[in-house]
C-alpha cells in the first residue's frame, strides 16, 4: 500500500469548507462537496468539465461510470496531494486517473505497479499498459518479462501471450535464459493450454528457438521424441539443420554464429576481469566475458589508474575497485564507476592502505579485509555503506593476512588461506555482523597463499594458490553444516594470484601466475556437473587481478561481444528458411 498522510485528511478539510464549496460531483448515488478551483488545479479535465462542457451556474456534475470509492480517492487527492493505492484498487485507480488526466495519481500507480513485479502478474501488468500511455511502466514489465524469462515460463502468466507477442519474445537477443532449452520448453508450455489451436503454430514458434544453441542429446531425447514434432515436416528439417549446425560448431570450435538458429543471446551477467599485473607493469586494462559468446572484450572505460592486487566489487550498478598497488604507492583509495554514465569518481578512502586486499559484498555493503600496508600485513578488516559514503572499522581477524581471498555465504564473510609474512596460511575463518566477532573454521587441506574463494550453494569454494614450494592446481569446497573440507576435481593449470567468480552455475578462474609466467588462461567448473573446462582466453595476459560479477543492467549488450560481428553460417545445401511468418 503506498500512501502518505497530509496535515489535514480530506473528509475533515471537506466537512470544514461545505459550506464554502461552489459545486457538487455526484457519482453513483454518492456526493462530493468541492470546490472548482482546487480540482481544476490537479485535472484540466476538471477544468473542461466546469468551464467548457457545462453551464456557468451549474452546481450538480454527474459522472457516470466510475464507482464511489475511486472518485473519494481522486477527491482526496486534490486536497491532500496523497492517494492511498493497494493491490485491490491500483488499476481502476489507474484507469480512473488516466480519463482524468490526473498525471501524479498514474505515475503513483505506475510506481505501485513496477514494484509488484513479479513472475506471476508481469505479463498481465504488460498488457494491461498496452490500452494507456504509460510508457515507462509498459517498459519496465516487458523488460521483466525478458529478465526472468526462466521463472514466467514455469508460470500460468506464460498462456496470456498471443503467438506474435510470444514470437517477439523468442526472437529478442535479450531474452535472458542460461540454456536455450527452456525456450523449447516454454514453447511446448504455451501450447499445452490449447493444443489442438496453438499446436498449428509450432513451426513458427520452433524457428525462433535457436535449436543450434543446445545438444545433440537434448535434441534426441527432449525435441525428436516430442509427437507434434515428429507430425511435422518443417520442424524434422529445422532440426535436422540444427543438429548439423552443432556438429559443426564443434568440429570447428565455434560457438556460435549471427545467423539465429545459433545467435547466442545475451548473458544475464558479465564478468569483469580487472587490472593486475602485465608485463612488468600494472595494467588499468578492464576485460569483459560473454559467457554465451565465449569471448572476451576489451572495455573503452578502464580504470581511472593503474591497479595490481586491488580488490573489486559490484553493487548498486556501479563498480568499485579497492587499494592495490601501483609498483610504488600502496593504496587505501577507493574508485567507483558508474554503470549508466560510464564515468569514474573516487569515493570515501579507506582506514588503511591495502594491497593483496580481499573483497567481497554483504547486505549492501563493501568488505575490506586484511592486505599489506606497505609494512605489515594486517588482520584489520572494514567495510564501506555507499548511502552514507563511508567506511567503517569491524573486529580485527585471528591473524594477519595478505593474498588471502574473501566471499559470502549464509550472511556471514568466510576468508581462507593468505600469508602471514612468514609463511602461507592454511588456515581459515568467518566473520559474523551480529556480534561483530571472527570465529575459526577447519582449516584447509593445504596451505594457499594467492588463493581464490568464492561462495555459492551451501558451499565455499577454495581454489588453486601457493603452498610456498608450488603453484596448485588443487580444489576443495568447505561445507559450513559439518566444517569440513571435501576435495573437488583439480583445474587444468596450477595458478595463483588469479581472479575467480561465479557466472550461471559454472566456476571460473582468469589469469594469474602459473609458477613460470603469467597467464591468460580461463577455465570453469561446472558446478554441477563437477567437471573444468577451459573458456576462451583473455586478450591480455595478467595475474594480481580481480574479477567481480555485474548483473540486471538495461544495457547489458554494451559490455558484451556485438552479435550481428559474429560470423555468418554457410552450410552447403542450406534450404531451411529459419524465418517463418507468423
Amino acid at each position: 500500500m503506498m500512501s502518505s498522510d497530509g496535515p489535514l485528511a480530506c473528509g475533515q478539510l471537506q466537512h470544514l469548507t461545505k459550506g464554502l464549496s461552489d459545486a457538487i460531483i455526484a457519482v453513483d448515488n454518492t456526493e462530493f462537496h468541492i470546490h472548482k478551483i482546487i480540482l481544476c488545479n490537479c485535472s484540466p479535465y476538471f477544468g473542461a468539465l466546469f468551464l467548457r462542457w457545462s453551464n456557468p451556474d451549474q452546481r450538480v456534475y454527474v459522472i457516470r461510470g466510475l464507482a464511489a470509492h475511486l472518485m473519494r480517492l481522486i477527491v482526496d487527492f486534490a486536497y491532500t496531494g496523497t492517494v492511498s493505492v493497494t493491490e485491490d484498487n491500483v488499476k481502476e485507480l489507474l484507469i480512473a486517473a488516466d480519463e482524468f488526466n490526473m498525471i501524479a495519481i498514474v505515475q503513483t500507480c505506475c510506481t505501485f505497479l513496477t514494484e509488484q513485479l513479479r513472475p506471476e502478474n508481469c505479463v498481465g501488468i504488460w498488457q494491461f499498459t498496452r490500452n494507456y500511455y504509460v510508457p515507462q511502466l509498459q517498459l519496465e514489465a516487458y523488460q521483466y518479462i525478458l529478465y526472468h524469462f526462466e521463472d514466467v515460463a514455469a508460470s500460468h502468466e506464460l498462456r496470456w501471450l498471443s503467438v506474435q507477442d510470444l514470437c517477439d519474445i523468442l526472437d529478442r537477443d535479450d531474452l535472458i535464459v542460461k540454456k536455450e532449452n527452456t525456450v523449447f520448453q516454454a514453447v511446448l508450455h504455451w501450447i499445452a493450454h490449447a493444443p489442438r489451436e496453438r499446436g498449428r503454430n509450432l513451426a513458427v514458434l520452433l524457428a525462433r528457438v535457436r535449436l543450434a544453441l543446445t545438444s545433440e542429446e537434448f535434441i534426441s531425447v527432449n525435441v525428436l521424441t516430442n509427437q507434434m514434432v515428429q507430425n511435422n515436416s518443417k520442424c524434422l528439417d529445422m532440426v535436422g539443420f540444427a543438429t548439423r549446425v552443432i556438429r559443426h560448431m564443434k568440429a570447428n570450435s565455434v560457438s556460435g554464429f549471427c545467423n539465429l538458429v545459433a545467435r547466442p543471446r545475451l548473458p544475464s551477467a558479465i564478468l569483469l576481469a580487472i587490472g593486475g599485473w602485465s608485463g612488468v607493469n600494472p595494467t588499468q586494462c578492464i576485460e569483459a566475458y560473454d559467457i554465451h559468446a565465449n569471448s572476451w572484450v576489451s572495455l573503452l572505460d578502464n580504470m581511472d589508474q593503474p591497479r595490481a592486487y586491488c580488490g573489486a566489487a559490484f553493487l548498486n550498478n556501479a563498480i568499485y575497485c579497492l587499494g592495490g598497488f601501483d609498483g610504488t604507492e600502496y593504496y587505501n583509495t577507493v574508485s567507483r564507476f558508474d554503470l549508466n554514465t560510464r564515468t569514474w569518481h573516487k569515493v570515501a578512502p579507506m582506514h588503511f592502505r591495502r594491497c593483496y586486499v580481499s573483497v567481497t559484498v554483504l547486505n549492501g555493503c563493501i568488505y575490506a579485509i586484511g592486505g599489506h600496508d606497505g609494512r605489515v600485513r594486517l588482520e584489520t578488516a572494514e567495510y564501506y555503506t555507499p548511502e552514507t559514503n563511508q567506511w567503517t572499522l569491524i573486529a580485527s581477524m585471528q591473524e594477519q593476512r595478505s593474498d588471502a581471498s574473501c566471499t559470502t555465504l549464509n550472511d556471514k564473510v568466510y576468508i581462507c588461506g593468505g600469508f602471514n609474512g612468514n609463511e602461507s596460511l592454511q588456515t581459515a575463518e568467518y566473520y559474523s555482523p551480529e556480534t561483530n566477532q571472527w570465529m575459526a573454521t577447519a582449516p584447509m587441506s593445504c596451505r594457499r597463499s594467492g588463493i581464490g574463494v568464492i561462495g555459492h550453494g551451501s558451499l565455499v569454494y577454495a581454489v588453486g594458490g601457493y603452498d610456498g614450494d608450488d603453484r596448485l592446481a588443487s580444489a576443495e569446497a568447505y561445507d559450513p553444516q559439518t566444517d569440513t573440507w571435501i576435495m573437488l576435481p583439480p583445474m587444468q593449470c596450477p595458478r595463483s594470484n588469479f581472479g575467480i567468480e561465479v557466472v550461471e552455475d559454472c566456476l571460473f578462474v582468469a589469469g594469474g601466475y602459473n609458477g613460470v609466467s603469467t597467464t591468460n588462461l580461463v577455465e570453469y567448473y561446472d558446478l554441477k556437473l563437477g567437471t573444468w573446462s577451459a573458456a576462451n582466453d583473455m586478450r591480455i595476459s595478467r595475474s594480481a587481478l580481480s574479477c567481480c560479477v555485474m548483473s540486471g543492467l538495461p544495457n547489458i549488450a554494451q559490455y558484451t561481444m556485438l552479435r550481428n560481428d559474429l560470423p555468418l553460417l554457410f552450410l552447403e545445401d542450406d534450404t531451411v528458411d529459419m524465418e517463418d511468418e507468423v
